[in-house]
């Protein structure tokens, strides 16, 4: 399966905030939903870093020219 995009993981995350803050969670499917948003966080930070350290790469081989 292909990993989602940092995008498409966003607005993953942004629909379950907002059903859980509309209470339009069933209680049977928190704790689901609180897992599944837990998940797509540390997917996006760890995307993040992995783009930052990139960039920080990219700074370095330009300095050195």
């Amino acid at each position: 399966m292909k990993a989602p995009s940092y995008e498409s993981a966003m607005q993953e995350l942004q629909r379950i905030v907002d059903d859980m803050q509309e209470g339009a969670v069933p209680i049977d499917e928190l704790a689901l939903k609180a897992a599944k948003a837990a998940e797509l966080i540390a997917y996006c930070r760890n995307k993040l870093r992995a783009i930052e350290s990139e960039i920080q790469q990219i700074d370095a081989q330009e300095n050195e020219v």
